[in-house]
């Protein structure tokens, strides 16, 4: 369990630092260059960080390091699940959407649960830079941050890899499916 701190007790720390470190090793195509124990100090550093990661985890996002801001001096980490995380799906865009449904209203939106786990939804831009470290997304797909434009007039965005493409589409923002989801990222 977690406790209201958002903070991990000592065993969960230690078994998540353990599953992160062996998904760093397995895939260091990801991160090249980077150093486990400098990322896994970064995250005992910041607890409620290493809490947020924990959330993309039990939500089925694998998360993972995809890289460093020199300028920042802070780790990137993405949700790295071949498909958009179980745990996440059947989702609308945003609590506006989920407001404005008068039936059959999924449990939550994209953007109001990567709040709770303190996390951002992947841009565009972003999404694609994940498609170059594998294929994500080929039978699912995931909301990615829209547009202000395109939320202004209801829309939202999505994408997913088919094809050996990244294919990015619209769709009301008061959507959901069962195979739509959302990935996201967080600097550590």
């Amino acid at each position: 369990m977690v406790n209201e701190k958002k903070e991990l007790f000592l065993e969960q720390q230690e078994a998540l630092l353990g599953v992160l470190k062996a998904r760093f090793e397995k895939n260091m195509n990801r991160h090249e260059g980077l150093e486990w124990a400098k990322v896994k100090l970064r995250l005992e550093a910041n607890k409620g960080k290493l809490w947020s990661v924990h959330e993309m985890e039990r939500t089925g996002g694998e998360p993972d390091v995809v890289g460093y801001d020199e300028e920042s001096g802070e780790y990137i980490v993405y949700d790295c699940s071949a498909e958009s995380p179980k745990g996440r799906r059947s989702v609308c865009y945003d609590v506006e959407a989920l407001n404005a449904r008068k039936q059959n209203k999924p449990e939550n939106s994209a953007m109001e649960m990567a709040a709770e786990l303190g996390i951002e939804l992947l841009t565009e831009e972003q999404y694609r830079e994940l498609q170059k470290l594998g294929d994500f997304d080929t039978k699912t797909s995931s909301w990615v941050r829209t547009p202000s434009d395109i939320r202004r007039l209801g829309g939202a965005i999505f994408a997913d890899f088919r094809y050996g493409q990244v294919f990015v589409y619209h769709n009301g923002a008061e959507s959901y499916y069962g195979a739509r989801g959302f990935r996201g990222l967080l600097r550590v």
